[in-house]
C-alpha cells in the first residue's frame, strides 16, 4: 500500500461531504438510475438543454470531472480514492457513448478527458486486484440500461 497523508485524507472527506449536498444527491441518484444514452441524438431528445434532467446530468459530469481532476494532479492518492469512489467509473460508462460527439460538436478533443484518464488507471487497478471484473461490472451495467424504460 502506497503512503497516505493526512492532506489526501482530508480532501477526499471534503469530496465526499460534497457529495452528500441534497441537490447533488438527488441529481446523482437520478443519473444512476436513469441515463442511459444510446447515442447523442437519444440523449438530446430524452434529455433537452432546459430540462431537469440535463441539469442532474451536467451537476453529476462536472462534479466527478473536477473530482478526477484532482486525482490525476495527484492531490489524492489513486489507490486511496480508487478502493472508495466506483462511482466515478459508473458515470463514465454511462457518458462513453456521447463522449466523442460531444467533443467534435465543442471543439475540444479534451473535454471530459479527467474523467476519462482516471477511470482508465482505475480499471487498470481494478483488473490488476481482480481480472475480469471490468467486462463482468459494463456487462452488469449493460444489463441495468436495457431493463430502463427511459
Amino acid at each position: 500500500m502506497s503512503q497516505i497523508n493526512y492532506d489526501e485524507v482530508n480532501l477526499m472527506l471534503r469530496l465526499y461531504d460534497l457529495r452528500r449536498e441534497p441537490r447533488l444527491r438527488q441529481a446523482r441518484s437520478w443519473f444512476v438510475e436513469h441515463f442511459h444514452p444510446q447515442s447523442p441524438e437519444d440523449m438530446m431528445q430524452k434529455y433537452p438543454q432546459s430540462s431537469e434532467e440535463n441539469t442532474y446530468i451536467r451537476m453529476v459530469i462536472s462534479y466527478w470531472e473536477m473530482v478526477a481532476s484532482i486525482v490525476n494532479r495527484g492531490l489524492i492518492n489513486d489507490e486511496l480514492f480508487f478502493e472508495s469512489n466506483g462511482e466515478l467509473w459508473v458515470v463514465w460508462d454511462r457518458m462513453r457513448a456521447v463522449v466523442s460527439t460531444w467533443r467534435s460538436a465543442f471543439k475540444n478533443p479534451y473535454l471530459f478527458s479527467n474523467i476519462e484518464e482516471t477511470c482508465k488507471r482505475l480499471e487498470a487497478w481494478r483488473e490488476k486486484r481482480s481480472p475480469g471484473s471490468t467486462a463482468a461490472m459494463r456487462q452488469m451495467m449493460s444489463q441495468l440500461g436495457k431493463n430502463k424504460d427511459v
